[in-house]
């Protein structure tokens, strides 16, 4: 499984829901954002909420290969730096996915079952630590699968909200590559949960608050 896992992580088919989440590109778009400043958005997430929510990762897969397992610090930290309640509801809920995807794969490993510990409803990087414990995934891997996923996640959503031309999507990506290299290695460079980067972008908190009012939205956030 090792050798297809990180591969996996990667895949927007993975069965997570991750389908229903734009990061923050249709708030975007409700206030103002044309396509041309796609990129612009691409690398200002790199420099922000992926290497926060990497580095979560990272903290969560080192938590579960310790005994006991324990992910608390780890859940507390990350919630403190999502301060926008919707934010902190979407993560939750694409958490739900990935924690039955872990539990469908290995459900008495210590690692799922771990998170019950944290209650009901672990956010997403603690969840997707989780499962990487149990694809044995390397820390490096996660948090490339992390920061990859951000960047199609935002491009794959811009193909519904500002529709254009899919190869601009490729293109989009592979120049953001410095960029998504640079949030890897600060994210893999974080020892401690109290040391998790503060780097939730303002415009977005006020965005997900605006987003979560409208009653007619593609994505939850």
């Amino acid at each position: 499984m090792a050798g297809l896992a990180h591969l996996l992580l990667g895949d927007g088919r993975l069965p997570v829901g991750a389908y229903t989440y734009s990061a923050g590109l249709e708030p975007a778009v409700a206030a103002g954002l044309t396509r041309d400043r796609i990129p612009a958005l691409l690398r200002a997430r790199l420099h922000t909420a992926a290497v926060t929510e990497a580095a979560a990762a990272v903290l969560a897969l080192r938590a579960a290969g310790r005994d006991p397992v324990d992910y608390g610090p780890v859940q507390q930290a990350l919630a403190a730096r999502t301060p926008a309640a919707p934010l902190r509801e979407a993560s939750a809920t694409l958490g739900r996915g990935v924690r039955r995807l872990a539990r469908r794969l290995d459900p008495g490993h210590p690692a799922v079952t771990a998170l019950s510990g944290i209650g009901p409803r672990p956010l997403r990087s603690v969840a997707l630590g989780a499962l990487g414990a149990v694809m044995r995934v390397t820390e490096e891997e996660l948090a490339r699968g992390v920061v990859y996923d951000e960047l199609q996640t935002i491009t794959s959503a811009a193909l519904k909200l500002l529709p254009g031309d899919p190869l601009d999507s490729v293109a989009w990506i592979l120049d953001a590559e410095p960029h998504a290299a640079a949030a890897v290695a600060e994210a893999l460079a974080v020892r401690t949960p109290a040391g998790l980067p503060a780097r939730t972008p303002p415009l977005t908190e006020q965005w997900a608050l605006e987003h979560a009012q409208r009653e007619r939205r593609l994505f939850l956030a």
